[in-house]
């Protein structure tokens, strides 16, 4: 698993384009740009947790997931779930700028019958998951990385949580099974900026030391700043080595 501060790759054939680190930072900068007047136009939303999320969402859809946005469905892609589902607006925002729907959609956000609901909803093309209630993305992403490995795919899955939502106890059940199944498919982002809707993470529920309780479930651990394009790249372009990540 990776631990990003929030003081804050494709595998085998790659893009045609591979862009530089600087036109990734201004992708996340454009994304940052959308998630506000999302949240400003809807007047609701969780714009803390989404701008947080930015520079890792940019790094996963542009540098680093298997994917191919003309077909959503396709079944030797990588998975991502945004487990932590309130920080919706820059998923959506990021999607919408890697060609799954056009940007003008994004205007939806949060009306009434539209499918660019407050959390993640699979009606949207490229969303696989449909999350909000915390503690169910890492155990629904085992689930996905033992099913491709069983059926001889390719699939990376990736789950972005929050580090409030790892005080449910089913993430810590989902990283013995992670574990255990030695699924190196696996890649678990913590994004670690300390905060949570009821207060200061320490002061809720203290946490730390996080990396070594992840070490101890067996995991192997790396810690990052989540606002560094080139880093963010690089750890998590790296699959495991017979162990999650």
């Amino acid at each position: 698993m990776y631990m990003t501060g929030g003081r804050f790759g494709h595998r085998g054939k790659r893009r045609d384009r591979q862009m530089d680190v600087r036109q990734l930072e201004s992708l996340a900068n454009r994304c940052r740009r959308e998630a506000v007047r999302m949240v400003y136009r809807a007047k609701a939303g969780h714009i803390g947790g989404s701008l947080s999320a930015a520079d890792i969402l940019t790094a996963l859809y542009f540098g680093v997931m298997r994917i191919r946005p003309e077909e959503p469905g396709w079944p030797d892609r990588d998975f991502f779930v945004l487990s932590k589902g309130h920080s919706v607006e820059s998923y959506y925002a990021v999607l919408a700028m890697r060609g799954y729907f056009s940007a003008a959609r994004l205007a939806e956000y949060s009306r009434f019958g539209s499918d660019f609901t407050g959390h993640p909803n699979r009606k949207v093309p490229g969303v696989d998951m449909g999350t909000g209630a915390l503690g169910h993305g890492l155990p629904v992403s085992v689930g996905l990385a033992l099913a491709a490995r069983r059926d001889g795919r390719p699939c990376r899955v990736f789950a972005l949580m929050g580090d409030g939502e790892m005080e449910e106890g089913s993430n810590w059940e989902a990283a013995m099974a992670g574990a255990k199944y030695g699924l190196d498919n696996l890649t678990v982002i913590v994004d670690r900026n300390g905060l949570q809707i009821s207060g200061r993470t320490e002061a809720v529920m203290p946490l730390e030391n996080m990396a070594e309780k992840w070490k101890a479930f067996g995991w192997q651990v790396a810690e990052t700043d989540g606002h560094r394009m080139a880093e963010l790249v690089r750890v998590l372009g790296r699959a495991g080595a017979g162990r999650p990540r």
